[in-house]
Order: C-alpha cells, then structure tokens, then sequence
C-alpha cells in the first residue's frame, strides 16, 4: 500500500458506490486498468477506493493490478485471470475431467505468455509456457462468474504425454488414457498442432493396445508418423525391453504391465 493513500475509519460514499457496482453487474475478480469501463463509471481516486477496501477486508488483492472479492476463492478462475490466455491443464485437467481421482497440491494453468509459478490467496500455481501453435483444443467449464478456460479431455491427454512430469504420474496417466473417450478427429487435429512425434506413436500404440475399436483413424495416422528413430514408451525409465519395428517404439513397460495399469483402480 502506498504510504499517501488515506485510510478512512469508515466506509466512504464512494466505497460503498463501488462495491455496490460490482454487485449490480455481478463482477466477481477484475484488473484495475478495466474495473471503470465495466462499471461505465469514473472514479476521482480509484487507487484510494480499492486500497480501503482491501484495509476493510471487503476486497482481495490477488497480485498486482488484479483484485477479487474478499469471498471470492474460484482456483480456476484466479489462475487463468492472472495470466493471458491461461487455461487450465494438465494434472488439473484430467481431474475436472473426471480421469483422475488424484488431487495436485498446484493447479497447473498452460499459457502462451511466460509467468513465474506464484502462490496466490493461498493456492499454488505452476505457469506451464507453451508455444502459440500448441494452444487449442480450449472449451469453458463453469457456469457465470465461476466460468475459466480449460483444454478439453483429447487435449489433456495429449499435453500430459507431451509433458509427463505435470501429469500425477505415467502410471495414472496411461490409466487415464485407457478411460477416456476420445475423438479421432481432434486427437489427429492436436497432435499436429503438438508436434511432438514420440508423444503422438506413444499414444497410438496405446490405443491400439488397449482395443480402442473407434480411435482406427487415429492409430492409422500416428502409424504414419513413426520414424526410424526408437523412442522408449515410457520416458521416465531406464532403457530396456521389446523393440517394435512397426511403431519405432521400445517396451520399457511390457504390454502386461501396459494393460494392468489400464484395468487398475486407483
């Protein structure tokens, strides 16, 4: 807090005025460069207002600029109000989307634009960078206020086979991708727009194994893509196992093992 701002004793008639704005247009969380054309109303000291009212406790202040009720305590929508273009992903995804019972300690938000990993209001988050091109497969959870960018479940498979260390573990995650009901035209749409050649024959080879009769399309493509490089189908383990000569893959984890993770309740 700016040692000039005035703290008044009592609420003020312009504190009062805002924060019965955000209630009249029903604003949860907002930036201080936005809050005014929102509420179609200028402020003399908007700066005063909003530091009283977070002395009041009747704001929060999540980071700089950014502000939310004092109540206000969505995860979701915090993480991806904080940074453009954040959606969440990953660990945090495969839960929403009911494919992990797994909870994280850290919600994991992907996001073209660079952001240090932060606790905020208590919660922790992992800023996970990504390039443009790899940003899509992005659908809305959540109803009104409590609405926040999430990347749909072919997405989240995808991105947690490209990046296993934000996925609760491969053993979970090769379950997760046994469970799921997945698209044949995104799962091919995604994994172009990923690039990520290991991640797409891994995936394929799964999904034939596992018998998914209605991914074909997917398995023919990602059949397509494999190359004369050998990649290991787990890539948090130690160098071993089948060589298959179809998917330029090695079995690091055996196909019994591969399908008892697949039928394991955890």
């Amino acid at each position: 807090m700016a040692d000039s701002v005035y703290i008044s004793l009592n609420l003020t008639q312009q504190q009062l005025e805002f924060m019965k704005l955000l209630e009249e247009h029903e604003i949860d969380i907002f930036r201080f460069e936005e809050i005014e054309n929102q509420l179609n109303q200028k402020f003399e000291n908007l700066n005063e207002i909003l530091e009283n009212l977070v002395h009041k406790e009747l704001l929060s202040r999540i980071e700089k600029g950014k502000f939310c009720r004092a109540n206000f305590r969505d995860e979701n929508v915090i993480g991806t109000f904080v940074v453009k273009q954040g959606a969440v992903a990953y660990w945090s995804a495969l839960n929403l989307h009911g494919l992990t019972e797994q909870f994280a300690n850290t919600i994991f938000i992907q996001t073209p634009h660079r952001k240090k990993d932060k606790v905020l209001l208590g919660t922790a988050y992992k800023f996970v960078t990504i390039s443009e091109s790899k940003r899509t497969g992005i659908i809305t959870n959540g109803y009104g206020n409590t609405r926040y960018p999430l990347t749909d479940i072919e997405k989240t498979i995808i991105d947690c086979f490209d990046q296993p260390q934000y996925s609760g573990g491969y053993a979970e995650l090769i379950h997760a991708l046994s469970q799921a009901d997945l698209s044949t035209e995104k799962m091919i749409r995604y994994c172009k727009a990923v690039g990520n050649t290991a991640v797409t024959k891994r995936i394929g080879f799964l999904v034939e194994l596992f018998g998914k009769q209605e991914l074909k399309g997917f398995i023919g493509f990602a059949k397509q893509q494999a190359n004369e490089k050998y990649n290991l189908i787990d890539p948090q383990v130690s160098e071993k196992g089948e060589f298959l000569a179809e998917w330029k893959l090695r079995l690091n984890i055996s196909r019994d093992e591969l399908l008892n993770l697949s039928e394991k309740q955890y």
